[in-house]
């Protein structure tokens, strides 16, 4: 399966299950771990397991099963890894907390900083 086609199965997904605030980033010039960041807030912690579990399970269904799963036993932020894709799920508390889309939407990640030494 193609990222572009995993990405809007994960989003399906998210959306079938009342995921909130989904986004979508593109950090394929940023990172080599991943091309694709999916982020997600549940409303609880039942929410956020139950919403990683259903991702990792149509994941699986369409021949691209998680390269790993973690965080479901606590349900404060759930890691769905799809190699191409990661998709975090996460508590409103714990997303505002890490703040990971500024992360990775800040122009500076990926530049080499210039240095002053001679």
């Amino acid at each position: 399966m193609e990222t572009e086609e995993l990405r809007d199965l994960v989003v399906k997904t998210l959306e079938d299950m009342k995921a909130r605030d989904i986004e979508v980033l593109d950090v394929r010039d940023k990172t080599s771990i991943t091309d694709i960041m999916i982020l997600a807030s549940g409303t609880s912690d039942r929410h956020v397991k139950s919403t990683a579990e259903a991702v990792a399970f149509q994941a699986k269904l369409s021949g691209e099963p998680p390269l790993g799963v973690e965080g479901l036993q606590e349900g404060e932020w759930a890691l769905i890894d799809l190699n191409s894709i990661l998709v975090h799920v996460m508590l409103p508390k714990v997303r505002d907390f890490y703040q990971i889309e500024r992360l990775w939407n800040d122009p500076m990640l990926g530049r080499r900083k210039e240095s002053n030494s001679l």
